[in-house]
């Protein structure tokens, strides 16, 4: 079968969830055995998102790869299980970045770049770039923004070529828009999806599937309406309710026939529906775990999106150990000595987020002092498990000066150093240690036992400074244990203290790995070691 193409679009309004539609759609073609990918177009014009502070975008997610991406490929790989690579996240900063070198080398032979049709030919490329490099029977294409946003333009022209040159057989058009209810009249309102419809067909795109975002359930009156003006079919005007979780969408969408629409449209006879036998288990696991506990997440970012990967992976790993994770956001930058107490007595377990900079590292190694001296479950992520080294430096090993040569160059005891092959780096974008490395592990360990026993396991990295190596000795003579190991540098990958109930820092981000059907073991580990420190374990 000839690759076949989804472009999944947005308007009236962003943050409408075309990430969760997308994810959902892949998943449930994947059920029916097709091989499929998902991919993310971003209009902005960074090169990628690894310099925007995650209050402009949510956090950065790195695929195995190396390559810093929008979140949404995060959704992707936890609804798919498949691993994404630089081929599944494109910025107009690419585009751009690609013409202009090729323009510079004189690949044009002197003609005039323009937006069409260099820029377009190379969005076209790019959308194509995935099933060129493997066999593929559906991709899926998410474009970032909002139908009217001025950057989107392009891709949205590049599209419009694209589904006209490979014919109503291989491409079509998923277009997401909200619904809103005004309260005062009892309403739900249409105007703002037929407006959005009308720009995408003044652009020369007619969608053939509407997704509607409501908070109300829609009559059929109002999908009959929408139909009408928008020249779409009543059967392909599917409702996006406000659900309980994110992973019921999936279910919402086969119930009423989304993949089924899709693939009829595509020439494609539909089957037998699958019954996503394993999906339904989670969330029936994850309906029947009632039982809270609540875990800390010391960071400096107030804002869910930027721990997203660590939320969604403690959330897997709550609904397998058959409990209902509440994390509960600590702000590091007002957490002190004088508040720890009342701050995290409460918690069942810490989780130190990852971060770059100054601004809030106190906070967490006073964060980490608490779950140390205190034996409640404590797990560091980059530089959390940075600051829990820091932490046991100062109060176990006695250098109080102890500190990160990121925080303070001229510190004597520098027990986090920057990596050697980073002190001539200048440019931050894309330069830091990125994307999956093997690491050993101590065999025994906690961290060994966690992931069942291997002896080797590859994990994803996004840091610049690491653990210093001439420390190592001090640390394992005073109880903290280096577990974990790569093996071509040195590189210290996880560290732990044996006689504490659960205590590890990791360098790299277990949190990018959690799938639906594949927590990631760590997180199961922790979880476990939550449980097991209450009065209903």
């Amino acid at each position: 079968m000839e690759t076949k193409y989804i472009f999944i679009t947005g308007g009236v309004a962003s943050s409408l969830g075309k990430g969760i539609i997308s994810a959902s759609l892949g998943k449930l073609l994947q059920a029916r055995g097709y091989r499929i990918t998902i991919q993310k177009f971003d209009p902005y014009i960074n090169i990628d998102p690894g310099t925007l502070n995650p209050y402009e975008h949510g956090e950065c997610y790195v695929t195995a790869d190396g390559m810093e991406t929008d979140l949404d490929l995060g959704h992707y790989e936890r609804f798919t299980g498949i691993e994404t690579t630089r081929d599944n996240s494109v910025t107009t900063g690419r585009i751009y970045l690609s013409v202009i070198e090729r323009e510079r080398r004189g690949d044009y032979l002197g003609k005039t770049i323009q937006v069409v049709p260099h820029i377009t030919d190379e969005i076209k490329r790019r959308i194509l770039l995935n099933a060129s490099k493997q066999p593929l029977d559906f991709v899926i294409t998410e474009i970032g923004g909002t139908i009217g946003d001025i950057e989107s333009q392009p891709f949205l022209e590049a599209i419009r070529q694209l589904r006209w040159e490979l014919g109503p057989q291989r491409a079509l058009n998923v277009h997401l828009t909200y619904v809103p209810y005004l309260a005062a009249a009892g309403e739900l309102k249409t105007k703002p999806t037929q407006t959005s419809v009308k720009q995408l067909q003044g652009l020369g795109i007619q969608p053939e599937v509407l997704v509607l975002r409501t908070e109300h359930e829609l009559s059929e009156d109002l999908k009959a309406k929408v139909a009408h003006f928008c020249n779409v079919d009543v059967a392909a005007v599917i409702q996006s309710q406000d659900l309980p979780s994110i992973y019921e969408v999936p279910v919402n969408m086969q119930r009423q026939g989304l993949d089924d629409i899709i693939l009829k449209k595509l020439g494609i006879t539909p089957g037998i529906v699958p019954e996503l036998g394993p999906w339904h288990d989670f969330l029936e696991r994850r309906k029947n775990a009632t039982k809270i506990i609540s875990i800390a997440l010391v960071g400096k970012y107030n804002l869910q999106d930027a721990y997203k990967s660590i939320i969604e992976s403690l959330a897997h790993a709550g609904t397998y150990n058959d409990r209902r994770v509440k994390a509960v956001f600590v702000n590091s930058e007002e957490l002190n000595k004088a508040n720890v107490a009342e701050k995290l007595s409460d918690m069942q377990g810490i989780v130190i987020c990852p971060g770059f900079g100054q601004r809030g590292i106190e906070g967490k190694i006073v964060a980490a002092e608490y779950g140390r001296t205190h034996d409640v479950p404590t797990f560091g992520i980059c530089l959390g498990m940075q600051m829990m080294v820091i932490e046991f430096a100062r109060n176990v090993l006695g250098y109080s000066d102890a500190n990160s040569s990121e925080m303070d160059s001229g510190t004597p005891h520098n027990v986090i150093d920057m990596m050697e092959e980073q002190k001539t780096i200048t440019q931050k974008g894309g330069t830091m240690r990125l994307g999956s490395y093997e690491c050993e592990l101590k065999e025994q360990s906690r961290a060994w036992k966690a992931y069942n026993g291997p002896s080797s396991i590859k994990e994803r990295h996004r840091h610049r400074y690491e653990f210093n190596d001439g420390y190592r000795s001090d640390f394992e003579q005073n109880g903290m244990q280096c577990t974990g190991i790569n093996p071509a540098t040195g590189l210290v990958e996880i560290v732990e203290v044996p006689t504490h109930r659960w205590y590890i820092g990791t360098q790299f981000h277990p949190e990018y790995s959690s799938t639906v059907l594949h927590p990631h073991p760590l997180f199961l580990s922790f979880i476990k070691a939550c449980i097991d420190g209450t009065a209903e374990a």
